[in-house]
């Protein structure tokens, strides 16, 4: 099978490599153009032209798709396209070039998370069960009929960035499966079904912590955005990046804090106040709007990624610290 790879990001290497590895004809590799990279602005290209070239592949760079792009994709004549997170919209034309049509590998259950970041709003909704889902293109977001899925449990530890590297690897074994099923004539696509839900991007916004939700929202949110767009809140008005926390009664060593107790008229003896910070033994705590969250790694203005405990011992000098 004769096919065109679309893709940006780390996350559709493992699909390029998983196709070359399957004896399919990579005719040629489609990706956005080189991109300023890094505080010097490098121009730098993308992962997947990267490892392109380490294949030996033709490399074609474009943010969207010009007659001069079009025309040089007819003359691939190609059987199908295979795209992962390239980052652009497909038109009509393009569409209608390859003989099995565009085939994306979408990381979510669709219809579930349609749109630009379907792992970091499953994250953030807490689902039970990831996956990924291989689907025919067409002009709709992520509205195609589908080829087929797979599933992997979503542990609530994990970030985004995690479960996007494990979908990766095995959502390339998808993406071959599905690229051999239609070569072999033994798949055909079937149209979606269930109520569809929105993954727009995440924003630096939508990244900030509002500490004044319960304990376990603020973990999915810093699991949701870490690493991207990455979360953070503020000190004194200067912003603070946050690696994940973990519950208070959950941290994994043997001066584990306890969760919040009660006393006998109902009320938290050990609570904190939204955004308070406390050092408690060999632990940071910060209030939320149920239990306290143990702080991991943070970055205040101006400094490098510390751990809290090496950060709050210096702080609390100044006194009473709280997140906004």
């Amino acid at each position: 099978m004769r096919v065109l790879f679309a893709g940006t990001p780390e996350v559709a290497v493992p699909s390029l490599r998983a196709l070359v590895d399957a004896g399919l004809d990579v005719a040629a590799v489609l990706t956005r153009v080189d991109a300023p990279v890094g505080r010097r602005r490098v121009l730098t290209p993308s992962a997947v032209a990267t490892a392109a070239d380490e294949l030996g592949l033709p490399v074609l760079k474009a943010n969207r798709f010009t007659p001069e792009l079009i025309a040089e994709l007819e003359t691939l004549e190609l059987d199908a396209a295979a795209i992962v997170a390239y980052g652009g919209i497909v038109p009509p034309a393009a569409l209608a070039l390859p003989r099995h049509g565009w085939v994306n590998l979408h990381f979510s259950l669709l219809p579930a998370w349609r749109g630009a970041a379907p792992v970091q709003h499953a994250v953030l909704a807490g689902d039970d069960v990831v996956g990924a889902t291989t689907f025919l293109l067409e002009k709709g977001l992520d509205t195609g009929p589908v080829f087929g899925m797979m599933t992997e449990p979503l542990e609530p530890s994990a970030t985004s960035g995690e479960v996007l590297e494990s979908l990766s690897r095995s959502g390339a074994v998808l993406l071959v499966q599905t690229l051999s099923g239609i070569e072999a004539g033994q798949l055909t696509p079937t149209p979606q079904t269930g109520e569809p839900t929105a993954a727009p991007k995440l924003t630096i916004d939508d990244a900030r912590i509002d500490w004044s939700q319960p304990a376990v929202g603020v973990r999915r949110r810093i699991n949701a955005v870490t690493p991207e767009p990455g979360a953070w809140t503020t000190l004194d008005g200067q912003r603070v990046k946050l690696e994940p926390v973990t519950s208070a009664g959950t941290a994994q060593d043997d001066d584990a804090v306890p969760a919040a107790t009660t006393d006998q008229g109902g009320a938290r003896r050990d609570a904190l106040a939204p955004g308070t910070v406390r050092v408690d033994g060999t632990h940071v705590l910060v209030g939320t709007g149920s239990d306290p969250v143990v702080l991991g790694r943070l970055q205040p203005a101006g400094r490098t990624m510390m751990n809290a405990l090496d950060w709050a011992r210096g702080a609390a000098l100044r006194g009473e610290l709280v997140f906004e």
